[in-house]
């Protein structure tokens, strides 16, 4: 799996974020031993049916059909998170899936040309930050990788290089917030089971936003 590597401001951000997690973890009266429900096989090889969501800095690809003066390669999202090509400028980008974004910019060509087929590419993806999963703590790299559709905490701790060499991976944490309530809940994940021992059980289908914590091991 490719790893997505961060600007050093922003890896220093997920570093300090990590700290403070797990200062607040430690110093909490009771820690939760609630657990998600094992990715199944089916869960993860079926249907993928949630499409990437654009974010600021992805780097896209747009083909006009028979109008490549029109098409625009490796073209990135800009930090506004919109982007310009030719006839289509300042157009929000971040927030959409490919198949929204083409149909906005097939939209706004239909003023020039009749017709107009277009196609949306990903090549790099970055993420909307909402979108993105947080790995911090205990780990090779702390890292902010995008969401993909069926995406599991093996998944994620394959793309930061596994747990850190004093790391406490049966006490990690996953926090998900509730996108109803808007409240943060806590999972207790057992990474060392999960990566060491290949107890498939240990790993769990991640959500949009999810942030794992690993802290390290008291000597």
């Amino acid at each position: 799996m490719a790893k997505f590597s961060l600007p050093s401001s922003r890896a220093a951000y997920l570093s300090t974020a990590g700290v403070a997690a797990l200062t607040l973890l430690g110093g909490c009266a009771s820690v939760t031993d609630r657990e998600l429900p094992a990715a199944s096989a089916s869960a993860v090889q079926g249907s993928q049916s949630e499409e990437y969501v654009i974010g600021a800095n992805d780097e896209l690809s747009i083909h006009v059909w028979r109008n490549p003066e029109l098409s625009a390669d490796k073209i990135r999202v800009r930090p506004d998170g919109r982007l310009t090509i030719p006839l289509v400028r300042d157009m929000p980008a971040a927030g959409k899936t490919p198949t929204m974004l083409q149909e906005d910019i097939r939209l706004q060509l239909s003023q020039y040309i009749e017709n107009p087929i277009v196609s949306v590419i990903v090549n790099e993806a970055v993420g909307s930050f909402d979108q993105q999963v947080k790995v911090v703590g205990s780990t090779a790299q702390p890292l902010a990788i995008p969401y993909r559709a069926k995406m599991t905490v093996l998944d994620a701790m394959i793309a930061v290089g596994g747990l850190g060499e004093f790391a406490a991976g049966n006490r990690s944490k996953l926090i998900r917030q509730d996108r109803q309530t808007g409240k943060s809940q806590e999972y207790r994940l057992r990474l060392s089971d999960l990566l060491r021992k290949g107890d498939s059980s240990a790993n769990v289908l991640l959500m949009p936003g999810d942030t794992i914590i690993i802290p390290e091991s008291n000597f």
